[in-house]
């Protein structure tokens, strides 16, 4: 697949851009703080219905108006498939093929994006979170059911941190709607774990040899789902829930003196490990920048493999973070077969085939064009 089109109206820097794009790699060139990242974040956006690098929908509104909005043309093997994303103070609202989705989940996955920006660098050496919502996110452009799981299980995990607070505090006694939420807590959980272990077998399948070819054959990676309840991926849903349940009678008092929900999928982690040891303790920084490399490389061959389509890839300024052989080594994995969209200040000192051939752009103080 791949974005022909893209218009923007009131986002960020931009007032109102519409721009054609080629089915092979475009190089975004510009100074720092011109507008470069926000056309990434745009087509990310679009996808994902979420930014990637705030949490507050606001930022993306450009200053003193009222919404922004992001519209695009995508090719897909089916045809033409034009969608859309409005974005306002009160909320969000998408269309697919101009017919309003009612829930964003349904919207999610129609154009799948993978993003790479320095700070998925840390994705191996930062805070569980970062892992957590890069799992998230990838798991959520290839099921909508996950998406779907993964908010009502945000919503009772809300509420059942509340009751815990109410029951820390004495404001409540009772502790039979604890049981009721914990329950409940209980069966969303297992179907995220379930699924994770899942797409955490997926991933390692594509990214060993990718990992390989990177390290020259002598690097091994082995990738881990890490969860914060002892539960393992051979058991089934019903074994998962009884290992569950008994943590949570073990941990309840524990629990309500804290005033917080202490285990379950949004404490839980993923781990990595190059011939047998944890890259986030002991690796250097080159093995962290492979293991990232290849994880990112094979997120684009399992959604390839779920979905019969390769995803749009976003290299958001982050050639520069890697040294000439793992550049080599990236651009020679998508020549070709991946609409890729690669932001730098300079293409200077990258000599690459795939580079220059690309359709190149110029970006300046909020306007965008083609200059070859």
């Amino acid at each position: 697949m791949h974005i022909e089109q893209l218009r923007l109206k009131d986002y960020r820097n931009y007032d109102d851009l519409e721009i054609s794009f080629e089915n092979k790699v475009n190089v975004i060139l510009g100074q720092n703080a011109q507008g470069k990242t926000n056309v990434m974040e745009s087509i990310y956006v679009l996808a994902m219905a979420k930014s990637h690098r705030t949490s507050n929908d606001k930022d993306l509104i450009r200053w003193d108006q009222e919404y922004a909005k992001i519209e695009g043309r995508v090719q897909k093997q089916h045809g033409s498939l034009p969608m859309q994303l409005v974005i306002s103070k009160k909320g969000k609202k998408a269309k697919c093929n101009h017919i309003e989705q009612q829930k964003l989940s349904q919207y999610v996955g129609n154009m799948n994006v993978v993003m790479f920006a320095p700070e998925d660098l840390h994705l191996v050496k930062g805070s569980p979170q970062v892992r957590r919502r890069f799992i998230d996110m990838e798991i959520g452009q290839v099921s909508p059911v996950y998406l779907h799981d993964i908010n009502q299980y945000q919503k009772i995990l809300q509420q059942r941190n509340h009751y815990l607070k109410l029951l820390q505090t004495k404001k409540q006694k009772d502790q039979t709607m604890l049981e009721i939420l914990t329950e409940q807590f209980i069966e969303m959980a297992v179907k995220i774990v379930a699924k994770r272990f899942e797409f955490i077998h997926l991933l390692e399948k594509w990214a060993i040899p990718i990992h390989e070819g990177i390290s020259r054959g002598l690097e091994t990676l082995k990738i881990m789902y890490k969860p914060s309840v002892e539960v393992s991926e051979d058991q089934d849903l019903s074994k998962m829930i009884s290992v569950y349940k008994e943590k949570f009678d073990k941990v309840k008092d524990r629990e309500i003196d804290r005033g917080v929900t202490l285990f379950g999928p949004h404490r839980d982690d993923l781990l990595f490990h190059v011939n047998e040891r944890d890259v986030q303790t002991f690796g250097s920084q080159g093995q962290q920048r492979t293991t990232a490399l290849s994880v990112k490389l094979a997120e684009i061959e399992l959604i390839h493999s779920e979905i019969g389509e390769y995803p749009i890839l976003l290299l958001d300024d982050v050639l520069s973070e890697l040294d000439d052989y793992r550049q080599s080594h990236l651009l020679n994995t998508i020549q070709g077969k991946v609409q890729t969209f690669v932001t730098t200040t300079s293409v200077d000192g990258i000599d690459h085939q795939t580079l220059k051939e690309a359709a190149a752009f110029q970006v300046e103080a909020g306007t965008l064009k083609k200059i070859q």
